[in-house]
């Protein structure tokens, strides 16, 4: 029963000490900043991707480790996110100058000049990004975690036991109550079975993305809205490719109502197909985003307030925090999974019914 709240506490020290690391290390170089422009630019910085794995800074100095930067601009482009140097260098690759601003790629010369128009936007160009930023490192290991997860269980059960060994313990319970309290109640019996290896690909894939948010290696994966983006159109894909014709018959020609009706409730019954998949995305990214926007304003208040009494309050408020952003992890991933599976079941129910009964 203390496991998650050992995990809570274990996680909010660590988000602490990676915030007071980074302010402690920048003190020194920018006193005269307002403490709140620097709490507002670590928060930005703390959401946003990079293209290399930072994971604290010790001394002045940067301690992680370069992606690769891969890019097409009149050919392909291959070299480490080093070469940039956080940002400080221009990298050079083929006889192009690359250089980053605001963590996007934009080619240069030499001297690494972006040139801004009237709305503050580079008119440099942009070659097409196809680099392993941060996010997708994690994608990668969370993929890989799962296939080892689940891998690892499978193997328990081929081995005659009849029963999960290992992690397997921990996700069988898992796995049934998808089964059993998600897909069956909204697909149906019938259905449910094509639709399980997505719901739960999904779940534990967002769920594992989101406790790695938590921590301070400022992995924030579905606060992209990019990722939610995806997600939420591979639910969409899958909804429209499975529909039967009774989903489709009740969006362009509702049975049992008069036929001026159909006319107008057909436009807005097609319009919601896509609010649907539009709801998941912003849903996952806003809860997520304001979780982390909150949970590090709120460790930012000790820094400003700078006595006994402010700080103890705001450490209590981010502790307490802390401990609701692990549930939130999981309830997001269980409201997407659970709503997916709703949309899945709408797209295949098979209805039995007479116009004239309506």
């Amino acid at each position: 029963m203390l496991k998650p709240y050992i995990t809570a506490i274990f996680t909010f020290f660590l988000v602490f000490a990676g915030f007071a690391s980074a302010e402690h290390n920048g003190a020194h170089a920018a006193e005269s900043k307002d403490i709140k422009t620097e709490i507002k630019s670590y928060i930005n910085h703390h959401l946003q991707d990079s293209h290399d794995f930072n994971l604290f800074e010790l001394n002045g100095s940067h301690v992680g480790f370069p992606l690769p930067v891969i890019l097409w601009d009149n050919g392909l482009h291959v070299f480490l996110s080093s070469a940039f140097h956080h940002g400080e260098t221009v990298a050079e690759s083929n006889g192009n100058y690359y250089t980053l601003f605001h963590n996007k790629v934009y080619r240069t010369d030499a001297a690494g000049a972006i040139t801004l128009d009237d709305h503050q936007h580079p008119t440099n160009v942009a070659p097409l990004d196809f680099s392993i930023t941060k996010n997708v490192f994690m994608i990668l290991v969370v993929a890989l975690l799962m296939l080892w997860m689940f891998g690892s269980m499978s193997r328990s059960y081929k081995s005659g036991k009849g029963l999960p060994q290992g992690v397997g313990r921990f996700l069988e319970p898992i796995i049934l109550y998808i089964r059993d309290d998600i897909a069956i109640p909204n697909i149906g019996e019938k259905h449910y079975k094509k639709f399980m290896s997505y719901l739960l690909t999904v779940f534990f894939f967002i769920w594992i993305v989101n406790l790695f948010g938590l921590t301070p290696l400022g992995v924030n994966v579905t606060n992209n809205i990019a990722i939610t983006f995806c997600l939420a159109i591979l639910t969409y894909l899958i909804t429209t490719f499975s529909a039967k014709k009774d989903y489709w018959m009740h969006i362009f020609w509702m049975p049992g109502v008069p036929a001026p009706m159909k006319l107008v409730l057909a436009p807005i019954e097609l319009l919601g197909t896509f609010i649907k998949p539009f709801s998941l995305m912003i849903r996952l990214y806003a809860n997520i985003t304001a979780g982390h926007i909150v949970m590090m304003s709120i460790i930012g208040l000790m820094f400003i307030f700078k006595n006994w009494i402010g700080s103890s309050l705001s450490f209590f408020l981010a502790f307490v925090l802390s401990i609701l952003e692990l549930l939130v992890a999981a309830l997001q991933a269980y409201v997407f999974t659970m709503l997916s599976a709703l949309y899945f079941g709408s797209a295949v129910e098979e209805h039995h019914h007479e116009e004239a009964h309506h």
